[in-house]
């Protein structure tokens, strides 16, 4: 098993969760803006999209998209708990969150590191994730997780696309459950061993 990622990117996110299910995987880099993995191959070969995650399994099906990675690596190993059971609504919950990161929060955020973006949009697009942080300070107020007491897939993502907010000067500091989110995830011992295999930290 092969995860194709970029540092820091939503790729951490499936990197996260495979760490925390305990896998044994390999990691090859891809140079967004050339396409190419550090070992010289054409990434679009593996993924025709272009970006990162991929997935390259064993038998060689790729499979691609944050959210579905993780559902899939979790799916894998129920024991992990990264996803609850499939058709309890605790499941439901856990997509209702993955896909609010990927649509409210990944794609706005996502916008603003491209520099083709017009700057008149900016603010626009800043208030915007502003009421969605609004929202989900509320939800994590007196949880430790997004599912309660309960590391999950969905919490892998969501602290993927919240650490991107200091790179893009959006001040977290008025949403204190927020920042204590990030250190509590960020000091698990497998988000850890992600950031420094990343090269994200020492």
């Amino acid at each position: 098993m092969k995860l194709y990622f970029t540092p820091g990117a939503c790729s951490l996110a499936p990197h996260i969760g495979l760490r925390e299910a305990g896998y044994q995987f390999d990691l090859e880099q891809v140079d967004l803006a050339t396409k190419k993995t550090k070992s010289g191959a054409d990434y679009t070969k593996v993924n025709a999209k272009g970006y990162v995650p991929a997935l390259q399994l064993d038998n060689g099906d790729v499979l691609t998209e944050a959210p579905v990675i993780l559902q899939y690596i979790a799916d894998q190993k129920p024991e992990s708990g990264l996803v609850p059971k499939a058709g309890t609504m605790e499941r439901y919950r856990e997509q209702e969150w993955l896909n609010f990161v990927t649509s409210e929060l990944h794609k706005g955020l996502g916008a603003l590191f491209n520099p083709k973006t017009p700057e008149d949009y900016k603010p626009v697009a800043i208030e915007r994730i502003g009421m969605r942080l609004d929202f989900l300070a509320k939800q994590l107020d007196g949880k430790p997780y997004l599912m309660g007491d309960k590391f999950t897939a969905a919490d892998a993502y969501l602290f993927t696309v919240l650490s991107w907010a200091p790179h893009l000067k959006i001040n977290l500091d008025k949403w204190p459950s927020l920042g204590a989110y990030l250190g509590r995830v960020a000091a698990r011992p497998q988000v850890q061993a992600a950031l420094k295999a990343e090269g994200l930290i020492k």
